[in-house]
């Protein structure tokens, strides 16, 4: 990972700053960014070619930040339950204090620039196969294929991404968004491992308080 220093991160801090619920990241003007970092305008083009080049960045930074800290929680897991709790707590928290970055996520999936959809698109697909590799080696879901493990990982980070703007900005539905994040993605997998089974075996298991699976 590319650790980003001096006028670069200071212009992807200063876009992170500027951003609103009504902008996206290819509004900014570039005289506001350099005035945000405290730079001079003609700095912006010895960093970035253009807006999308500086959007680009800009996802990079806060994929970069959140993966890292994601992935050793779900690598210390010992559970698949343990890891889906774990994992939303941090990602909603981080959301939480970091409503900039997931106004952007949110908002450039949808937004104006061809270029940053695709690279939001690509790095949401990373996240999710992050997931599955790190569900695979844990073995915290040994019932269920592995491409049903990298089908359910894809829903799960969109999910999350339609989850976080009502969990930043509905403070009195927060513990309910995260309850009901652990409850999807803990029925997918548990949903999953009846796949294999005929209506016959899942209507006996059904039947069977102690085995009751939901």
């Amino acid at each position: 990972m590319n650790v980003l220093t001096g006028g670069k991160l200071k212009l992807v801090q200063a876009g992170l700053r500027l951003i609103t619920e009504s902008r996206s990241l290819t509004s900014l003007g570039l005289r506001e960014l350099a005035r945000e970092a405290g730079l001079n305008p003609n700095t912006f083009y010895r960093h970035f070619k253009n807006l999308d080049e500086f959007g680009l960045q800009v996802l990079g930074y806060i994929a970069a930040d959140m993966k890292s800290g994601v992935r050793e929680l779900r690598q210390m897991a010992e559970s698949s339950e343990q890891a889906s709790r774990d994992t939303v707590t941090y990602v909603y928290h981080y959301f939480l204090a970091n409503p900039a970055a997931t106004t952007v996520a949110v908002r450039e999936l949808h937004g104006p620039s061809p270029l940053l959809r695709k690279a939001l698109e690509a790095q949401l697909n990373a996240s999710a196969r992050e997931m599955a590799e790190d569900i695979i080696e844990r073995q915290l879901v040994n019932a269920v294929p592995p491409e049903t493990i990298h089908e359910i990982s894809r829903m799960t980070i969109r999910y999350i991404l339609f989850r976080a703007m009502d969990y930043i900005e509905k403070p009195e539905q927060r513990e309910t968004i995260q309850r009901e994040t652990e409850r999807f993605i803990n029925r997918q997998f548990r949903g999953a491992m009846l796949d294999n089974l005929s209506q016959g075996d899942i209507e006996t298991l059904v039947k069977k308080p102690s085995s009751r699976v939901g």
